[in-house]
């Protein structure tokens, strides 16, 4: 792993999960990991109750966009988390790989949301603390 570990969210639209668990790395971690996130089938925003979770804790992911999941950034990742996109996610030889199971916020409820965002954090939390042991 480089001395800066770029970790990689991927999701089926990059609109919820995937851009929470960004928000919190991004957050906790500062500038000491490199953070991406991705989707096999972006959808063209961010869900506004991934948002409104996010802002209720401080996090502003409002300037981020749902991209496509491509080779090139999977395969410059240290680091990919899956969240529900299954075979639509590809798998990448050589790369450190975590699968989180998550509801999938879209549509759904706030208070439900901020339960998959308190999850969320909780695993990044997890996450970072293995990528400090790891240096």
């Amino acid at each position: 792993m480089t001395e800066k570990p770029t970790v990689l969210f991927v999701c089926v639209h990059n609109a919820g999960r995937s851009q929470m668990a960004a928000g919190w790395l991004r957050h906790l971690a500062g500038d000491t990991v490199e953070v991406r996130s991705a989707g096999s089938e972006p959808t063209d925003r961010i869900n506004p109750a991934a948002v409104e979770a996010m802002a209720e804790v401080g996090i502003d992911i409002t300037d981020q966009t749902p991209t496509r999941l491509t080779w090139d950034t999977a395969e410059a990742s240290d680091v990919i988390v899956t969240m529900g996109c299954g075979d639509a996610c590809p798998v990448f030889p050589g790369k450190r790989y975590e699968d989180w199971t998550l509801a999938d916020p879209a549509g759904q409820p706030l208070d439900l949301v901020r339960e998959i965002r308190d999850d969320i954090r909780t695993r990044v939390v997890d996450l970072l603390a293995g990528l400090r042991r790891a240096r």
